[in-house]
């Protein structure tokens, strides 16, 4: 099957000038589709994607002007680029068009070089620009940091299925970095270049999240038609992450099966479905399996969504990334606010590394923004921290009841991989595995830690 090339949409109501375009076009290995009207434009770019649009000005109805204003309201990574065409320009609406964001304005006569030379450099600026938006996304994405036991085998899982398409279901506490895995499941993914779509389905209030995931049409009183693109849609190519999946509704979860197994869905009011191509990356804070025992959760949807499972641990269990996490956010916030860098003494860093952070990595993040903005000191002790002692790790009576902080942190290790053990039925080489250490270094770290094999 022969490779098909950027798909073009050329959009002219004189029906010579459509085959005459899409025969030279497609004769130059560009998959080709032509429709009459700026409607039939707007119908077509709503089911399919498109890298380039010629668009004639002159057209029936609602002209190439409105028509352009129209696509410019598409999602960055969804919109494609637009060349104006027209046999009764002017300097005027050429500028007009361009600062309406058209990449280039063509006069009828049509040449087939004229044509041909503006797609092409049009298709280049518009790769261009997507790679430098997903470059700028990269950079502002936080990296996992930590090199704590759970988060080395948080980084091995990632490690281990960059290459696949599966979906992935991601469990953890609220607060935990949920998001930023699944970011970094993206990211080293084979849909990276693509777009990465975030809904969270406990922040949209039950009327509205079927138009917020699937999109609507509707015509309002004067006529008009109100279009909505949905955000699956707009992850078409790229990963869908759906956060806080465990809050959506019974109504919708069946709409979400239903695009689940047929790749394809019906925007809200719409007379037809569109064909969507996105990974589908979910989070939850819930025991699923104990919602589906309540009825709040379905099944099937469960097992579609939970065909790679991650466990994000929470801060508590990975306490020697702490000081690590505390020394990240506060030179993030010191450059923000333009303050000077700040460190932590040891007295803090140990009263960082016992508290119980029932709030997570969120709360960490909270409260070393709050000590930026009210302390001016450059040394942070222990008394600048705002902490409530009773909310300490529980099985502590008070800070020196816990011991050292290499005590705290052996202790966070051995509750990891005994629950890793635990997971793994005690099979030690499938436990070193999943926590990304060699068999025998993992034989003698659960030696250093007072574990038995069969523990």
């Amino acid at each position: 099957m022969p490779v098909r090339g950027p798909k073009v949409l050329i959009v002219d109501d004189e029906a010579n000038i459509r085959q005459s375009l899409r025969g030279v076009l497609t004769d130059e290995s560009y998959d080709c589709s032509a429709v009459a009207s700026a409607e039939a434009c707007l119908e077509e770019l709503e089911r399919n994607s498109y890298e380039a649009v010629l668009l004639d000005i002159w057209l029936p109805a609602m002209d190439g002007l409105a028509t352009l204003s129209r696509i410019q309201e598409m999602p960055v990574d969804a919109r494609p680029a637009v060349i104006m065409i027209s046999g009764h320009g002017n300097i005027e609406t050429a500028v007009r068009a361009t600062k309406m964001g058209a990449f280039d304005f063509i006069e009828k006569p049509l040449t087939i070089e004229k044509v041909s030379v503006v797609l092409k450099n049009a298709l280049r600026q518009r790769q261009m620009d997507l790679e430098l938006q997903r470059l700028r996304a990269d950079t502002a994405s936080p990296e996992i940091i930590g090199e704590s036991v759970p988060v080395k085998a948080l980084r091995q899982q990632l490690k281990l299925m960059a290459g696949t398409n599966g979906r992935v279901l991601i469990y953890g506490e609220s607060g935990t970095g949920k998001e930023l895995v699944a970011r970094a499941i993206h990211r080293s993914s084979q849909r990276a270049s693509g777009p990465f779509v975030e809904v969270n389905c406990a922040a949209i209030p039950e009327d509205l999240i079927e138009s917020e995931l699937f999109g609507h049409r509707r015509t309002t009183r004067e006529g008009t038609i109100d279009q909505k693109i949905g955000k699956l849609q707009k992850a078409h190519g790229g990963t869908f992450f759906l956060d806080e999946v465990g809050d959506m509704s019974l109504k919708t979860q069946a709409k979400v099966l239903r695009a689940l197994d047929e790749h394809r869905f019906e925007p809200v009011g719409a007379p037809q479905s569109i064909q969507v191509d996105a990974r589908v990356v979910a989070a939850t804070n819930k025991n699923l399996e104990k919602e589906i025992e309540r009825g709040n959760f379905r099944e099937d949807l469960f097992y579609r969504l939970n065909v790679i499972p991650f466990t994000v641990p929470p801060l508590r269990e990975r306490a020697e990334d702490i000081p690590l996490l505390a020394s990240h956010f506060l030179r993030e916030f010191s450059v923000a606010y333009g303050r000077k860098p700040k460190e932590l003494s040891q007295d803090a860093i140990d009263a960082l590394t016992v508290y119980h952070w029932p709030g997570n990595i969120r709360e960490l993040r909270n409260l070393m923004e709050r000590i930026v903005i009210l302390h001016a000191q450059k040394r942070i002790e222990a008394r600048h921290l705002p902490l409530d002692i009773s909310r300490k790790t529980p099985n502590a009576k008070s800070a020196e009841g816990l011991g050292t902080l290499q005590e705290v942190k052996e202790a966070a290790e051995r509750t990891y991989i005994l629950r890793k053990l635990e997971e793994t039925s005690g099979n030690v080489t499938r436990a070193s595995e999943l926590l990304g250490l060699d068999r025998s270094n993992f034989y003698r770290k659960m030696k250093a830690l007072g574990i038995a094999p069969k523990e």
